[in-house]
């Protein structure tokens, strides 16, 4: 009964709270227990926070049996990625340099959190500042996948990843800045969404102007699409303190998942025109695309070709990695992992002349997604080339062509460019390797298309549910 209530969806264990079938501090006490027998496997969790998880979960309980009025998260545990600032509770942000940090100040995504009701287990493991797409910090051990603890759950929201398929936590938060929701969606067989840049708000946490934020955006990582609906809809929306977030009206993510998606228009590309895929990826993803035919949309090649994005994605946000943490990172330089250290440097060494190449870089591509955005509605990929590969093992080719630029960045080609361009996409499970191991579908949508993308998201969901699927490690 315990695993089944771990497994349980957010919005039906909100449904069960509610009606005091199930009770706060019950659910909070199950993910504990399974976190403190399972998580040894899996290094998900940095921080535990239970104390006062079960404090709020007592007053979460209270607040049921009195009839006081619920919010959309009542009760919910949950697992918040280690990036963001969480008031009270450590926050590393998987560093060394900041590994007894403790801040005084939520973020504004836990901020919402808090004041929708959920309750927070603990912080989630991530690579160092979420530099990279795998979960190596220096902290301890790797973080690994419950399908198995062999391979890497992808990063930086691996910890997240590996809680979330595990059943260690009912939802989850994630940072996407390169891919970093969708990259351990994808290993771990979850449903994880980048938002329309601008969608959820970001703030430091520190008063005053911010540095711009290009490519990043928090969000949740969930085992159904619904779940996502839900923590969307508490976390989007303006907020004067991030004055580049989007004004005006949030979309209707609950009512998106059971919209009519007949008559969409779907393009597929294996490859964005410049990368390779495995052949059993590209093998399952190509036959899950053609599952929107028979829900009535209509489904051709896509004709992009991009130039190899990357390059444009890697200077801007280096730049401003650089520019916005030098003080702290060059006098920290031998606490720092040895790709933190090269992001770092490779921010140091460019210049005015490759940040302006790279926005001009930017504006052509972003021309090349809006001409495919002429013809179809929302895009489709494999949202990963490979499966998760084995930890400390980086895959230097793919399907016989070198990995480019580096085994670090090489295989992460699909993500990244929706950062740089600011668009909206997701990753739903959609089948298993050989092997074992979760496949990802991408969905792409261009800016503020996210409800699209949800509601195609969900049909997907209805016609290939993925629920049922629990890993090894569980």
């Amino acid at each position: 009964m315990s695993k089944e209530l771990a497994f349980t969806s957010a919005w039906e264990m909100r449904n069960l709270i509610k009606q005091k079938k199930v009770s706060p501090v019950e659910i909070t006490k199950i993910y504990f227990e399974r976190i403190n027998r399972l998580d040894s496997q899996l290094n998900s969790y940095l921080t535990l926070n239970e104390k006062e998880a079960l404090e709020s979960a007592h007053k979460a309980e209270k607040a049921v049996l009195s009839g006081e009025p619920l919010g959309k998260l009542h009760g919910i545990p949950i697992g918040v990625k280690d990036l963001e600032m969480t008031a009270g509770i450590r926050t590393t942000q998987g560093s060394l340099i900041y590994k007894d940090n403790i801040p005084t100040a939520d973020t504004i995504v836990v901020e919402r959190l808090r004041n929708a009701g959920a309750i927070i287990l603990g912080k989630t493991n991530a690579s160092e500042f979420g530099a990279v797409g795998f979960n190596e910090n220096r902290l301890g051990d790797h973080c690994r996948n419950p399908w198995n603890t062999e391979r890497t759950t992808g990063a930086s929201s691996g910890g997240a990843g590996a809680a979330m398929a595990a059943g260690l936590c009912s939802l989850a938060t994630g940072g996407d800045g390169g891919g970093s929701i969708r990259i351990p969606s994808s290993y771990c067989g979850l449903y994880g969404l980048k938002n329309t840049q601008g969608r959820i708000p970001v703030y430091s946490g520190i008063p005053g102007p911010q540095f711009p934020n290009f490519f990043a955006q928090s969000g949740p990582m969930s085992r159904s699409v619904r779940d996502s609906a839900i923590m969307l809809e508490v976390l989007a929306g303006y907020d004067s303190r991030d004055p580049a977030s989007l004004r005006g009206p949030i979309p209707d993510y609950i009512g998106s998942l059971d919209k009519d998606i007949k008559g969409l228009r779907l393009g597929w590309t294996s490859d964005f025109g410049y990368t390779n895929s495995e052949p059993e990826v590209l093998e399952t993803t190509s036959k899950a695309a053609k599952v929107f035919e028979d829900l009535g949309c209509s489904l051709d090649e896509s004709k992009l070709k991009l130039e190899d994005p990357f390059y444009a994605w890697w200077t801007i946000y280096t730049n401003l990695v650089s520019t916005r943490n030098f003080d702290i990172l060059e006098a920290n330089k031998e606490k720092l992992t040895w790709y933190m250290k090269y992001v770092f440097e490779s921010g140091v060494k460019s210049n005015v002349g490759n940040y302006i190449k790279a926005l001009g870089e930017r504006d052509i591509m972003i021309s090349k997604f809006e001409d495919e955005f002429e013809k179809f509605d929302l895009l489709l990929s494999p949202t990963m080339p490979t499966t998760a590969f084995p930890v400390d093992n980086l895959p230097k080719s793919i399907a016989g062509k070198e990995v480019s630029p580096s085994p670090a960045f090489g295989f992460l080609p699909f993500t990244h460019p929706i950062n740089t361009i600011g668009y909206t996409a997701a990753t739903v499970p959609c089948g298993f390797s050989n092997d074992g191991m979760p496949i990802g579908l991408h969905i792409i949508g261009k800016r503020g298309a996210d409800d699209i993308v949800m509601a195609a998201s969900s049909a997907f969901e209805k016609a290939k549910p993925w629920t049922q699927h629990m890993p090894p490690v569980s």
